[in-house]
């Protein structure tokens, strides 16, 4: 490995801006903020909807009625 061509990697505290959770984490930044994190994404927090999926399987019933007849 090359001498001083590497960007210095550092220990910094990644905020998330929706809840305001912060972590520690490794990075070359000195500051990392966020969007989402864990605390509050739905995906991890099991609130996340199905919604958009209901819709599909209920178009493609329809469809699927629609050449039935």
């Amino acid at each position: 490995m090359k001498k001083n061509i590497h960007p210095k990697y550092n220990t910094v505290i990644c905020t998330c801006t929706t809840c305001g959770n912060t972590f520690e984490t490794g990075s070359t930044l000195k500051e990392l903020r966020v969007d989402t994190c864990s605390k509050c994404h739905p995906f991890y927090t099991g609130q996340q909807k199905f919604v958009a999926v209901a819709g599909r399987v209920e178009k493609f019933n329809k469809r699927l009625e629609k050449k039935a007849q």
